[in-house]
């Protein structure tokens, strides 16, 4: 396989895992680029008895039991992109090293997951949630509920967009997978009653003034998109700015999109919108494929 970056998919077997790699292949596809199967292995204790050296046989068949979910997986990807470049790597040890490591040249990391339950190996609670928080490229959780149905894969991309540094980033990956999906993207900014800026705060609000403050939200969303809508000039954008949570607004654009992506750990510019806990809650309630980025992770 060449240098080319790739996009890196977790592989464990379950249907789970099985749903991520349909959505890895088919993203890989669309941007040209290489799909890269990750799996790994670990030798259980129970297999040996303690102090003692597990013979080689017992690595050889856990290994072997890895290839054979990476040929399934393979298999897979194919029927989704026949012409797809694929490689994979095999390790033994902790898949979150395995795939923090591989995100330090990934285009980005693929994880499947059960939702509230899990991987085998690679669970929301634990590994998606230590890659999300850790990963040197933005990061996909494809929940077993919220996999691409024939009714969203034709959907728009959907950002949160806030005026920080890191929805900034988030936002220009956001273009960037809408163009590559020919796909519409919708913007979305949020604000909450209480988060009106003074002298008004906390006061009732005549219309005039209402206007005045939606209109000054309106100039900021419009400045943040504004460079980015002059280098992709083909992508169609849709503006949405919303009087309500961010996790709610966010969930309600999402329902029919393709993808929802979201900056982690940043906090809104435009005040109000906390990203780093709206992407933990939406992790769990998005209702499409979910993509974090974070602040250090530039778009590739």
């Amino acid at each position: 396989m060449t240098q080319q970056k790739a996009v890196v998919v977790a592989v464990d077997g379950g249907d789970p895992s099985n749903n991520a790699v349909r959505w890895a292949a088919n993203t890989a596809n669309k941007r040209g680029v290489p799909l890269r199967l990750a799996s790994s292995y670990t030798m259980p204790q129970f297999l040996y008895a303690e102090g003692m050296v597990p013979p080689q046989e017992l690595f050889d068949d856990l290994q072997n039991e890895c290839l054979h979910k990476i040929e399934e997986a393979k298999k897979l990807a194919l029927e989704v992109a026949p012409d797809l470049e694929i490689g994979h790597t095999v390790v033994e040890g902790s898949p979150i090293d395995m795939l923090l490591d591989m995100s330090k040249q990934a285009i980005m990391i693929v994880m499947g997951s059960r939702g509230l339950g899990g991987l085998s190996g690679m669970v929301l609670g634990s590994v998606s949630a230590a890659v999300v928080s850790h990963a040197s490229c933005p990061v996909v959780v494809v929940r077993e509920d919220n996999a691409v149905t024939d009714e969203t894969k034709y959907g728009p991309v959907v950002v949160g967009v806030d005026g920080s540094e890191v929805s900034a980033k988030a936002t220009e990956v956001a273009f960037e997978e809408a163009q590559a999906r020919g796909a519409e993207l919708v913007a979305v900014h949020t604000y909450l009653e209480n988060q009106v800026h003074e002298p008004v705060s906390g006061a009732i609000l005549g219309d005039n003034q209402w206007k005045r403050f939606e209109e000054e939200r309106e100039q900021k969303l419009d400045a943040a998109l504004a460079p980015l809508l002059e280098k992709y000039p083909d992508v169609k954008v849709t503006k949405v700015i919303t009087r309500d949570r961010p996790v709610r607004a966010l969930v309600d654009q999402a329902e029919k999109a393709q993808l929802l992506i979201t900056g982690s750990h940043g906090r809104g510019g435009f005040k109000g919108m906390l990203l780093g806990s709206t992407s933990r809650a939406l992790l769990q309630a998005a209702p499409c494929p979910m993509m974090v980025v974070r602040p250090e992770v530039l778009p590739q």
